[in-house]
C-alpha cells in the first residue's frame, strides 16, 4: 500500500498531467495503461479519482440462471471484494452485455452503497442512471446514459477487466478524471510529482514566449534549437 500522501499528491494533477509524467517515468508504458474511447462523465467538477481498483464484470441482457442463493453468494462476495483494505477504491466494471450498456450496474443505490464501502467513484463501459440523484462527490466515467438496470448482475469480480481499451487488475492504482482513466504502476507513483515539476518547466519554455505579442517562427525554433543549427 502507499503512503497516503501520494494518494493526495496524484489527487492535486489532472489525468492527462499524469500520463504525460509516466512517459517520462514509465517511458516503456507510453502506448499502453490508459484509456483510448470517450466516456460520459456524471460530474467534471469533482476532483480526480485516485484509489486501487476493484473489478468486476455485469451484464443485464439476460437473468443470471444461478438460484437466489447463488446470486446473494455473488452479490455478498461482490461487495466483500469493494470493501477489501487498502483504501480508498476506485471500482472499475467492464459491461460484457451486446449492446453494451443495456442495464445500468450504477444509480443512486450503488453510488451510495459503494461510497460508503470506501469507493470514490467507477470507470466503466457500460450505463448510468439516476445521475439526478447520485452519491455526493462519487465520481463516474461511464460508456453511457441508461433508464433501466434490465437484469443487471455481476458475472465475475475480482479479475482482469479492460475498459475503453485500459487493462486493470484488482489493486491497481487508478487515476480518472473527466478525460479519462490510467494505471499508475506503483513503483512509478512517488516519482510523479517530480516529473510534473520537471514538465511544467519545460512546458513553460514555449508556452510563456508563445503568449507575447511578438512571438513568431522564428522565436520558436531558437527555443526549440538553441545551438542556431541551420533549418
Amino acid at each position: 500500500m502507499l503512503d497516503a500522501t501520494i494518494i493526495a499528491t496524484l489527487q492535486k494533477f489532472d489525468t492527462p498531467t499524469i500520463c504525460n509524467a509516466l512517459e517520462l517515468v514509465v517511458p516503456e508504458r507510453r502506448a499502453e495503461g490508459f484509456t483510448t474511447q470517450p466516456f460520459v462523465c456524471h460530474d467534471p467538477s469533482l476532483a480526480p479519482m485516485v484509489g486501487y481498483a476493484r473489478t468486476a464484470k455485469v451484464r443485464a441482457t439476460a437473468p443470471s440462471g444461478r438460484s437466489k442463493e447463488d446470486d446473494l453468494a455473488v452479490r455478498v462476495g461482490y461487495f466483500k471484494h469493494i470493501a477489501e483494505p487498502p483504501g480508498p477504491t476506485v471500482t472499475v466494471i467492464e459491461d460484457i452485455d451486446d449492446p453494451v450498456g443495456f442495464g445500468a450496474h450504477w444509480g443512486e443505490v450503488n453510488s451510495n452503497v459503494h461510497k460508503g464501502l470506501g469507493s470514490v467513484g467507477t470507470v466503466t463501459n457500460g450505463s448510468i442512471r439516476d445521475t439526478d440523484m447520485w452519491a455526493k462527490g462519487f465520481g463516474a466515467l461511464a460508456g453511457s446514459l441508461g433508464p433501466s438496470h434490465g437484469w443487471i448482475h455481476v458475472v465475475e469480480y475480482g479479475i482482469p477487466v479492460e475498459v475503453h481499451g485500459m487493462t486493470v487488475a484488482p489493486g491497481d492504482l487508478i487515476h480518472a478524471d473527466h478525460h479519462g482513466a490510467v494505471v499508475v504502476p506503483h513503483h512509478a507513483a512517488a516519482e510523479i510529482e517530480n516529473a510534473v515539476q520537471r514538465l511544467t518547466k519545460a512546458e513553460a519554455r514555449l508556452i510563456g514566449p508563445s503568449q507575447q505579442a511578438d512571438f513568431n517562427i522564428e522565436h520558436l525554433i531558437s527555443i526549440l534549437d538553441p545551438q542556431g543549427r541551420d533549418h
